[in-house]
């Protein structure tokens, strides 16, 4: 090798940057770099948590018991498994943990009990799983609603919250449904999958921590077919519901 080639060669690697170095590295060893760290809620001494949205929350709690960390008051599902840990893990904390689901709704009949089931309670930590019913009661004929309309209604939602609570951390978990199961088919798509890229939209707009539902359980159809996680392709069953209150969990620090 001739000296000059020898003196440029040097030349070269002590003017390449670092993004130049890394293009000529392998695209693999690139791809193994850490991700970027997911976003989570921490919890503060007596915060107040709430969760809200459809029958998925609901989970046949009892509406006449308005207790917190309450047995009965929270139900069956996922939002009783997560509270459970989240208690016996924070104790010293003095955490409030409310269960606001009411089996059926869509969004716009959270709004119209929000004052009462959100307001009221005056929740530090709000946890939202809404959107299910604003597309399988439009795919049954029974609501004439939209993609847009749920979008929209969503969006207005959370501008009040965040108006009436500033400092409110928000938790949205994606609506999602397991395929070929029961009351889910091919029907159902391409359609409901707007719906579930309209919450991330709102999640993102509004700094929400996002729980992507849809992914964990197309995960965990690897481990086990779809109807053992959810009886009719919406409702999780108790692996579901733990798969749910375990992904909730996960973005707690």
């Amino acid at each position: 090798m001739s000296i000059s080639i020898k003196k440029e060669r040097r030349g070269f690697i002590k003017t390449i940057s670092v993004g130049g170095l890394l293009s000529l590295m392998n695209p693999a060893l690139l791809s193994a770099a850490p991700a970027e760290k997911r976003k989570k809620i921490t919890l503060s001494e007596n915060d107040i948590i709430l969760f809200q949205g459809d029958s998925i929350t609901d989970a046949g709690r009892s509406r006449d018991n308005h207790d917190f960390n309450n047995t009965s008051a929270l139900g069956r599902g996922y939002a009783f498994l997560a509270a459970s840990q989240i208690l016996n893990k924070h104790a010293s904390k003095n955490l409030k943990i409310y269960n606001r689901g009411i089996s059926g709704n869509k969004v716009f009949q959270l709004a119209e009990r929000w004052d009462q089931d959100c307001f009221e309670l005056k929740p530090n930590v709000l946890s939202l799983l809404i959107g299910v019913n604003d597309y399988w009661h439009k795919h049954n004929g029974k609501y004439a609603g939209t993609t847009k309309i749920y979008r929209d209604d969503l969006r207005k939602l959370l501008e009040r919250t965040r108006e009436k609570l500033p400092d409110i951390k928000l938790i949205i978990a994606e609506p999602f449904a397991v395929n070929k199961v029961s009351a889910v088919d091919d029907t159902w798509y391409p359609e409901f999958n707007d719906y579930r890229l309209a919450a991330e939209e709102i999640a993102k707009e509004f700094n929400a921590v996002w729980i992507p539902l849809q992914k964990i359980f197309d995960e965990a159809q690897k481990k086990a077919p779809g109807k053992y996680w959810t009886g009719d392709g919406v409702h999780p069953s108790i692996a579901g519901a733990q798969l749910m209150a375990d992904a909730w969990l996960d973005v707690m620090e």
